[in-house]
């Protein structure tokens, strides 16, 4: 076991970190983390706790305490119950009375947070750090299901299976890159939204194209991070083509 303490902008942060041997022989890294800014946290907790205890002190004294625990937070986790002396003999009347230990050993973990990882070589921090950002992965499972329609597959043959979710993993990692470019400052409907509603109209032949969108600061901030613009009164078939070419990579 192993104990780090580090501090960031007048907070201590208390790392604790203990490997575990599996049966098949590997270990699993346990880290568990205490922040100096969590003590509102464990507060909080103990607060409810004494509500439950309350609550399991009352079904003592109403006598309705014979419900087993329903879940983790039940009151009647508190209550304990002897039927029989130290002896072994059976007792006349039922002893029942709040489990003061089990309260103690929920106060020891107020406040921390445990983190199982298999990267064993990697640091404290490190694993805190990534774990941290694990909200961004799961919401990138959510714009791949919803946004980008990965599911349900209405596809039989492997091979365009394998196409369809290359097809959405790329659009995702596209939509990551222009997202970083635009500060991070708009949601992904927000952009999608807008680059579906970006439609060009062409009136005639050798008319050029106008646009039929209207223009707002996120339509400002695309053309500004792809070079050129589409939001001109008319842009002729010349220069329509050169932005063509320019959003191609080609010179």
């Amino acid at each position: 076991m192993k104990l780090t303490i580090t501090t960031s902008k007048n907070t201590v942060h208390f790392y604790v970190q203990k490997s575990i041997r599996k049966k098949s022989g590997g270990t699993t890294s346990i880290t568990v983390e205490k922040l100096g800014d969590s003590l509102k946290y464990r507060n909080y907790l103990r607060h409810i706790r004494d509500g439950q205890i309350e609550r399991a002190q009352e079904m003592i004294d109403s006598g309705k305490y014979k419900q087993r625990p329903k879940n983790q937070n039940d009151p009647h986790r508190f209550i304990k119950k002897n039927a029989m002396t130290a002896d072994g003999e059976v007792c006349d009347i039922e002893d029942v009375y709040i489990d003061t230990a089990m309260i103690a050993e929920e106060e020891m973990y107020d406040g921390f947070y445990a983190v199982c990882t298999n990267l064993d070589d990697a640091r404290v921090d490190e694993v805190i750090s990534i774990n941290k950002k694990r909200w961004e992965i799961e919401e990138c499972f959510r714009i791949m299901k919803t946004d980008f329609k990965a599911r349900p597959v209405f596809l039989q043959r492997e091979d365009r299976i394998k196409a369809h979710f290359l097809t959405c993993f790329i659009a995702l990692f596209i939509y990551r890159l222009l997202e970083k470019k635009l500060g991070e400052n708009y949601t992904c409907e927000q952009i999608l939204d807008t680059l579906r509603s970006m439609m060009m109209h062409r009136p005639g032949e050798k008319m050029g194209y106008t646009p039929s969108y209207t223009r707002t600061d996120i339509t400002d901030q695309l053309h500004q991070t792809a070079g050129f613009r589409t939001d001109y009164e008319i842009t002729t078939d010349m220069g329509m083509r050169k932005i063509i070419r320019q959003s191609k990579g080609k010179k």
